[in-house]
């Protein structure tokens, strides 16, 4: 074979190899330049505090700085649209949490959509929260509850952080599930309603066990269930909710998310780097102090977890016609 026939081919794989080492190359140099991680809620909080873990570990392995803007409001609304109206570069990165896979349906008109618009790039943690009891109420474990609930309809009240909080939406889930009758009286966010249930004005919640523990183990509070899949660790011999009732399932969740149509290989680097954070001994207890179990895995995996909460919580707020003003 003489040159002149070989030159297609030659040129097909001088190509091919041209294409490589520029996607080498693009995942190479990524950052360029500061990153930007949206937190929809303020300083201080869980989600606050996660985006900053993560993001000083990102800082110090790409060797750019990622930086946390805090864009508070419409529940993670105003984050999720700034991002997904950013360019798919890599930098501007989303926290998501269980709100952006809530948001959908309570917000319809919303002008972006999540599974749309924001790409998937890693999950961090899952936060447990646990049924909990005044100890006022005359039960001592979740069957009792339910038969208690279940003898005096109309009358167990059970707090929340708010119209749409993901402890709303569980304990709706739980009426469902139970088939039982629970009054909410939602609060201005989680703290207001802990206090409430401490001092007996309400009879259960759910909350994040990181802040519950000190009350559990002082006995002013009593945990009855945990609505994680498996139990928890801190709490092994109090149940799940769902060995009681099969698929329930209400975590709390955190992740990165990125504008849709942002490069396989920025993806990628950003994967690689977060699942190794999240199997470091320091960044794992890190997770840990705010009660996160790490959640690692692919893009994919990820994707596949916030589309099936987003059609969960779908379900469950259409059925209970839940609506936010």
């Amino acid at each position: 074979m003489n040159l002149r026939h070989m030159m297609p081919k030659i040129l097909s794989i001088a190509a091919t190899a041209l294409a490589f080492l520029a996607s080498t190359a693009a995942a190479q140099t990524y950052p360029t330049r500061p990153v930007r991680i949206v937190v929809g809620f303020a300083p201080g909080g869980s989600t606050d505090l996660a985006a900053r873990i993560i993001g000083q570990w990102l800082t110090d392995k790409l060797g750019r700085q990622f930086v946390v803007e805090n864009r508070p409001g419409t529940v993670s609304n105003i984050a999720a649209e700034t991002v997904a109206r950013a360019a798919p570069d890599g930098h501007t990165l989303l926290i998501l949490s269980s709100a952006d896979t809530i948001n959908p349906t309570l917000h319809p008109k919303a002008s972006f959509d999540l599974l749309r618009d924001i790409a998937p790039v890693a999950g961090l943690t899952q936060q447990p929260q646990v049924l909990m009891a005044n100890p006022s109420l005359p039960v001592k474990s979740f069957e009792e509850l339910i038969a208690y609930v279940k003898a005096n309809p109309g009358k167990v009240t059970i707090a929340s952080a708010g119209n749409g909080a993901i402890s709303h939406l569980a304990g709706e889930l739980l009426k469902m599930s139970a088939g039982i009758d629970l009054i909410h009286l939602p609060y201005r966010g989680s703290g207001p309603a802990l206090t409430d249930l401490l001092a007996g004005h309400v009879n259960i919640s759910f909350s994040g066990l990181a802040g519950s523990t000190q009350y559990l183990k002082s006995n002013r509070l009593r945990a009855l269930a945990v609505k994680t899949v498996k139990r928890s660790a801190a709490l092994p011999d109090v149940p799940t909710v769902g060995e009681f009732y099969s698929g329930y399932s209400a975590v709390s969740l955190f992740g990165i998310g990125a504008p849709k149509n942002t490069p396989a290989d920025t993806v990628g680097v950003l994967n690689k780097e977060i699942n190794a954070a999240l199997t470091d001994p320091t960044i794992e207890a890190r997770f840990s102090d705010l009660g996160g179990i790490p959640l690692t895995g692919s893009p994919a995996d990820f994707t596949k977890l916030l589309t099936d909460e987003t059609e969960k919580w779908r379900k469950v707020i259409t059925s209970a016609k839940i609506k936010v003003e």
